[in-house]
């Protein structure tokens, strides 16, 4: 541990843990900090002791040193993009989505080619750099239809990084298509594709991923989207969607995945967590009533969210980068991620559909991004996906 970190790393007046409330498992919970802070790999165990501890303050001490060993530096980070969502039409249902629609509902949408370069020019204008373009699964658009879009960005917008395409929509491209994942991310690649999103995360345990949707993908092909990508040279965001039916076993076993695959490939460019932003209603279509309520599923909390965000921090040691999610928490505590584990202040987000159909809307300026890193104290820095200085 360097001389730069301990002297603001403190554990003092640690909370009972809910498993036995005595000084010796608060002894091992300081222990499990100073491990990780020293730059030790946690083992899952440990992980789950960190959730299930109710000292924040410590917790959050003990990622901001671990960010601070990573990233020495004085500067936290930004970018400048825009969320397209070129398509609500999906296969699958998941009961935390309200944003999708069947084929045949009178919401359903494809977006026009020219209302979409419209929109990338629109984040060019504003100093974007980058368009995030997710969509549902959408049975119809043919795989050179994504090939040709590509390329009609690459051809207007030479200088956008398209991060696209989510694993569970690559992984429906193959199943369309019947070609290998690798042909598949081969021909994406060619036409234009720069970078994965880690969208449809939510978390990488089969028995969630059953409960909460149907026609998606499970956790080994999600997983094995971003192996194949990244042996192609690419690289990618992790994500997890936390707050709803999972256990904090299984939140643990989520990381425990992502830090496997991050060691095997180092392909992963950042982590970024959320809680679940609960849909008003159910959102099903026609007389499918085969899911999990989630409308009446409490919003997990700010203190949650740190919690799990700082916990992240210390397990994934593999990680370089971890994004705060103000998009979901608002400024205040997107900011105060920051010191819980976040070196990085996510995305402008110019646009944004998903969460937003769920109830939940927050809009930050980019000088409010700018402001927030600097009460934090720290200096500002646009970065690309790839989390190089760009401004």
């Amino acid at each position: 541990m360097s001389s730069a970190v301990a002297p603001r790393f403190e554990v003092s007046g640690l909370a009972e843990t809910p498993a036995t409330g005595n000084g010796r498992a608060n002894g091992a919970f300081t222990a499990i900090l100073e491990k990780a802070v020293a730059g030790e790999r946690l083992s899952a165990a440990e992980g789950v002791t960190l959730l299930q501890s109710h000292d924040l303050t410590a917790l959050g001490a003990a990622a901001d040193a671990v960010t601070r060993r990573l990233h020495p530096e004085p500067f936290r980070t930004y970018n400048i993009d825009r969320n397209i969502n070129y398509t609500n039409v999906c296969t699958a249902v998941c009961d935390f989505c309200a944003f999708y629609r069947p084929l045949d509902h009178p919401e359903a949408y494809a977006l026009p080619r020219e209302v979409l370069l419209e929109k990338i020019a629109e984040t060019v204008a504003l100093g974007g750099d980058q368009i995030l373009m997710q969509g549902g699964l959408h049975p119809k658009l043919s795989l050179e239809w994504y090939e040709d879009l590509l390329v009609d960005i690459k051809r207007h917008f030479p200088q956008v990084n398209v991060h696209g395409f989510s694993p569970p929509e690559i992984h429906h491209f193959a199943k369309l298509t019947k070609l290998p994942l690798k042909s598949v991310l081969e021909r994406l690649k060619a036409a234009g594709l720069g970078s994965l999103p880690g969208g449809g995360g939510e978390i990488l345990v089969d028995r969630v991923r059953k409960a909460v949707t149907r026609g998606k993908v499970l956790t080994d092909d999600w997983l094995n989207v971003h192996r194949v990508w990244h042996e192609l040279g690419g690289r990618s965001t992790a994500t997890m969607m936390f707050g709803h039916i999972e256990t904090l076993d299984e939140r643990i076993e989520h990381l425990e995945r992502l830090r496997e695959l991050q060691d095997e490939t180092g392909g992963f460019t950042a982590f970024i967590a959320w809680t679940l932003q609960p849909p008003e209603e159910p959102p099903w279509f026609g007389n499918r009533r085969d899911g999990v309520d989630m409308s009446t599923i409490p919003p997990a909390g700010a203190f949650e969210y740190l919690k799990t965000q700082a916990a992240a921090r210390l397990y994934l040691d593999n990680f370089a980068n971890i994004q705060s999610s103000w998009v979901t928490q608002g400024e205040k505590i997107g900011q105060l991620a920051l010191l819980f584990g976040a070196n990085d202040m996510g995305s402008l987000m110019i646009e944004e559909n998903v969460v937003a159909e769920a109830g939940t809307v927050h809009h930050l300026s980019l000088e409010t991004i700018r402001r927030s890193i600097r009460e934090a104290g720290y200096v500002p820095r646009q970065r690309n996906v790839f989390y190089e200085y760009i401004d």
